[in-house]
């Protein structure tokens, strides 16, 4: 544990984006970065690389959750939230998102998708 009681995670990257991180002191999330450019349809899904890999100690559990602002502003989600990182899970962390507009999401790679 960290100084302030938090469950410390390692990450590894295979990414030029920035590693994830609290975009202001005192969050609870740390922002998830796309790896890849991806159109998202209206009303369809798709599952997007990071580029990161986690090792979360054993006997705990990751959540990947859905960023308020591209809910509120997009309509855009995490399709599994809170999605479920088990400590032994080892391989690229991706991200499901859906869209529940009418029109697509153009997703850019270093935008923040989700949160863990």
């Amino acid at each position: 544990m960290d100084k302030f009681g938090r469950v410390q995670i390692k990450f590894y990257r295979e990414t030029d984006n920035p590693m994830p991180e609290y975009q202001n002191k005192g969050d609870a999330g740390l922002d998830i970065r796309s790896n890849e450019d991806m159109s998202i349809r209206g009303f369809h899904w798709e599952t997007i690389g990071t580029g990161l890999y986690i090792i979360i100690p054993h006997g705990y559990e990751g959540q990947v959750r859905t960023r308020s602002g591209l809910a509120a502003k997009y309509g855009l989600q995490v399709l599994n939230s809170p999605g479920t990182i088990d400590s032994g899970y080892r391989n690229e962390l991706k991200i499901i998102l859906i869209n529940h507009n009418h029109w697509a999401y153009e997703v850019k790679k270093g935008d923040r998708i989700a949160q863990l």
